[in-house]
């Protein structure tokens, strides 16, 4: 891992940890992961040079961390419908009757509550039509690319051509939310509870930063991992 010269994407699809550092400096290694270190930090006056310390400093030996770009194709979609998918089908609903209840209680104090509770509704519901597109479109095709490497078979045309048409739909879908997501944060002061917040306050913002966090490593997984490998698989069927 060159820090310098590589893409952010790339840096955390090597190593997850470095996410933490981008994310403390406001840096989008998921969305916006196809820059350097350099370009993104010019864009926010950021010093370089602090960041390249930080990942330097992280330690050699990572043993625990789980190398999602090694993992085979079909196990990873796998990984990403049972895990960021489900998360986020079993979340909204909660977190929405949360958000709810905040506009009703607080609402006259706190009116900016009710920016946040439509930006979430949005997101919901985006979130809910662009996942169903991912398990019945792109993900079975992806897994039908590795079934058919490895038996050395031929490869069905899909009917949207080749996969670069639904991985760029879904990459600007991510962009979306990407951009909901650091609306939501900047409306509750990067989720920071008010003094005067109630414990479903605390918990509801809890949760949505949570949400965020998740939203961002699921995003990562598949616009700096999932989607290049797909797109470099696909172009070896036509050598």
């Amino acid at each position: 891992m060159n820090t310098k010269t590589d893409f952010i994407g790339n840096i955390v699809a090597e190593d997850f940890r470095t996410a933490a550092i981008f994310k403390r400096y406001g840096i989008d290694f998921c969305c916006k992961g196809g820059r350097t270190i350099e370009e993104a930090c010019k864009n926010k006056k950021l010093n370089p040079e602090k960041i390249y310390e930080e990942l330097d400093a992280l330690p050699k030996n990572n043993d625990t961390a789980i190398d999602f770009s090694s993992w085979p194709l079909d196990l990873l979609t796998d990984y990403i419908e049972k895990s960021h998918h489900r998360y986020v089908e079993e979340k909204t609903p909660v977190l929405q009757t949360f958000l709810d209840k905040l506009c009703k209680v607080h609402g006259d104090r706190h009116p900016e509550l009710f920016e946040v509770n439509t930006l979430f509704r949005e997101s919901a519901h985006d979130l809910a039509a662009h996942m169903k597109k991912e398990e019945l479109i792109l993900f079975p095709f992806v897994r039908n690319m590795v079934k058919a490497k490895i038996s050395g078979g031929d490869l069905t045309r899909p009917g949207f051509g080749t996969v670069e048409n639904p991985v760029n739909m879904m990459q600007h879908e991510h962009s979306v939310e990407g951009d909901r997501f650091r609306k939501i944060a900047e409306i509750t002061n990067e989720f920071l509870p008010p003094a005067d917040a109630c414990h479903t306050y605390k918990v509801a913002f809890a949760m949505l930063q949570e949400f965020e966090n998740d939203l961002h490593k699921h995003i990562h997984l598949e616009n700096n991992i999932l989607f290049p490998k797909a797109i470099q698989l696909e172009k070896q069927f036509s050598e």
